[in-house]
């Protein structure tokens, strides 16, 4: 994946016809203090106005009219919508992934550590923005998410798929009752653990194991960012990073993606 500018683009989403997309940074918006600048999360303690703002920005970047950009409520679940319209006002429903087939509706995912997941097939002209957590991607997220692009008319061959910037494994520090759990539902989830040397916890591997539920699923291509959150606070927020430092709230980045 490569930056261009404030954002951050993966070459293989780049490259399809009638696809636009992008990994925003916290970079380019009008957010103030902690916030700064680019947050798109109404569910921070942010001026609304501002993040509504910010949002406006994205919208534009993509090239789409105002009112177009679409996220859900996320609650670490499997559940992926599908949508032809924005959501009433004020009637924004809980939910990880958004799938679309309407031409300038721009379908989006927040996150701050979480794995922001983008997919095209630009054959069928579907798309799909997952928020994937640790929770999200055992549940079945990145599945409930092609299977809903597929009842629009997606082929699991045509699907390109781009994980965004998220916490890397070198940060990622969890317990032995994080691992167990892995472990339990399938013994080859050993290989997303690992102990860095002078540390005595396992840390995880996230974009790699929603990588490689990704590539079982048989899609055209899976790519993922080695970008963390965590490690790089001029251009990321990062919900771990803010526990650590004890600050009183965090932003949220956006990815988006839009059938132009």
């Amino acid at each position: 994946m490569a930056i261009d500018g404030k954002v951050v683009a993966a070459e293989t989403l780049s490259y399809l016809p009638g696809i636009r997309h992008g990994f925003f940074t916290r970079q380019g918006g009008v957010s103030t203090g902690i916030y700064t600048s680019l947050n798109c999360g109404l569910g921070s303690n942010d001026d609304p106005a501002r993040v509504l703002t910010n949002r406006d920005l994205v919208t534009r970047h993509l090239d789409a009219a105002a009112g177009q950009l679409v996220t859900v409520h996320q609650t670490h679940s499997a559940l992926a919508l599908t949508i032809d319209q924005p959501f009433p006002d004020g009637a924004i429903p809980k939910a990880d992934a958004i799938v679309t087939r309407t031409p300038g509706l721009v379908v989006a995912a927040l996150a701050a550590d979480c794995a922001p997941v983008l997919f095209a097939d630009p054959q069928a002209k579907v798309v799909a923005a997952a928020h994937a957590g640790w929770r999200g991607a055992v549940a079945g997220i990145v599945e409930s998410t092609i299977a809903a692009m597929e009842e629009l008319g997606a082929k699991r061959s045509d699907i390109h798929v781009a994980i965004g910037p998220g916490i890397q494994q070198e940060h990622y520090e969890v317990g032995p009752e994080f691992e167990a759990l892995f472990l339990l539902a399938a013994p080859g989830n050993a290989k997303f653990f690992s102990i860095p040397p002078a540390k005595t916890k396992a840390h995880f591997d996230l974009p790699g194991f929603i990588a490689d539920r990704l590539t079982v699923a048989g899609l055209a291509s899976v790519t993922h960012s080695p970008l963390c959150t965590y490690a790089d606070p001029q251009s990321f927020f990062s919900y771990r990073r803010t526990t650590h430092r004890g600050e009183p709230d965090y932003g949220r980045q956006i990815s988006a993606i839009v059938v132009t």
